[in-house]
């Protein structure tokens, strides 16, 4: 798998992460071909107007983007965005926040794993940070996957402007803290994510409830 430098952290990030590593690679995962990106929309958008199909019934939710409407639905846990544009009638894409394995059931309820398909008409216009902060504003915390495509990077970063930025480690199925500047041995773990800290969420608050494991500091019964 090919990696690519780490592009530094924005000016101003949060202080908890000032001075991460500019070492630190980001493991880029193989994007699938354009084609294959509109044949799915075009699937779901079918789907999203029959009737019959559970994705027919799903919610609305207010949008930021004029002529574009978000489809909501919720299923096990997993909650589906579906950003369709009314004007050209299609699916410009969708994010599902999966819940996560590896996490134990103390967790689960707070965390979830973004992930992203839009078609390339809608990509960087700041549609998917917009459902990501959506996403954060219903409480969870979010977890990046094991590998970023570079947009998908840039995305996180924009949003650790506004919430709080970190990485954190996972591990017997337990969120272990790694700190402004991971070890070297760290840097391509695969078990090494970004987590953004949802309204209301804190490291504190986090290692209180048992949900994050801290060096140095007692962990929660």
């Amino acid at each position: 798998m090919a990696t690519l430098p780490l592009p530094p952290l924005p000016h101003g990030l949060s202080g908890l992460f000032k001075g991460l590593c500019p070492r630190m690679e980001l493991r880029i995962d193989v994007q699938r071909p354009d084609e294959t990106i509109e044949s799915e929309l075009d699937t779901l958008h079918r789907r999203l107007h029959t009737a019959a199909d559970p994705l027919g019934a799903c919610t609305t939710l207010p949008s930021q983007s004029p002529g574009l409407v978000w489809r909501h639905r919720e299923a096990d846990g997993e909650h589906y965005v579906y950003v369709e544009d009314t004007v050209r009638c299609c699916l410009a894409g969708y994010t599902v926040f999966n819940r996560l394995i590896e996490v134990d059931r103390r967790t689960d309820p707070h965390v979830r794993a973004p992930h992203s398909r839009y078609a390339p008409a809608y990509q960087r216009r700041g549609i998917a940070t917009a459902v990501y902060e959506w996403g954060l504003q219903q409480g969870f915390c979010l977890v990046s996957g094991a590998r970023q495509s570079a947009g998908a990077h840039a995305l996180w970063l924009a949003l650790g402007r506004r919430f709080r930025l970190g990485y954190v480690a996972l591990r017997k199925r337990r969120m272990h803290y790694l700190g402004a500047e991971p070890a070297a041995a760290l840097r391509d773990d695969l078990n090494t994510r970004l987590l953004l800290l949802g309204p209301g969420w804190s490291l504190d608050r986090l290692q209180a409830l048992g949900l994050l494991q801290r060096p140095g500091l007692a962990a929660a019964p």
